[in-house]
């Protein structure tokens, strides 16, 4: 696997300490394509790439990407992954291309997301582009274009949300941006 991580500026406006949404600690934490965390007000980039990635035994995905950009007065987050093959409880979920994109100013924050060629256990579903958009699957749900907005007003875009309960929790092209800061990554799980 080939990767890659880059960043301009100093290293004092990264920060790496997370937490996990529910506060609750998961029994594995794992993720793949994660810029860190830019500092609000911080002119930088923080970029992460990786040709092919995955969780074993959960999901594989190929040209990962995330890159976090700040300006003294807007953060733009945006990520990405091709070839989506994600296995959660026995239900297969695919799709061709995912995106995330969120952008803060100090008026507020819009987020967005494109899913292309999705389908659940090899059948095509449609993709209506409207925030928060549910799909039952067995056990759970599957949420398209999640979008959440923290008290902090930091908006988090999540291009697909699978979250079956006591089994997994997988955020695909999660996007933050917000204030207080902005993240990106391509692969976020709990399980």
């Amino acid at each position: 696997m080939a990767c890659s991580q880059q960043r301009a500026a100093s290293p004092s406006s990264r920060s790496d300490a997370g937490s996990w949404a529910g506060g609750h600690a998961p029994r594995y934490d794992r993720g793949a394509g994660s810029t860190g965390t830019l500092a609000a007000g911080t002119s930088d980039v923080l970029q992460a790439s990786d040709t092919t990635g995955g969780i074993a035994s959960l999901l594989t995905g190929e040209a990962l990407h995330a890159v976090t950009i700040g300006y003294p007065d807007q953060i733009d987050s945006e990520a990405s992954l091709a070839a989506l093959a994600l296995n959660v409880a026995g239900t297969s979920i695919g799709a061709d291309f995912v995106m995330s994109r969120a952008t803060a100013v100090a008026g507020g924050a819009l987020g967005a997301s494109n899913i292309d060629g999705l389908s659940i256990n090899g059948a095509p579903i449609p993709v209506t582009g409207d925030p928060n958009q549910t799909i039952g699957i067995p056990g759970g749900l599957l949420v398209l274009n999640e979008q959440q907005t923290l008290p902090d007003g930091t908006l988090v875009v999540n291009a697909l949300h699978a979250i079956v309960s006591g089994v997994a929790d997988v955020a695909v092209a999660s996007a933050t941006a917000g204030l207080s800061g902005g993240s990106a990554k391509a692969v976020q799980a709990s399980y």
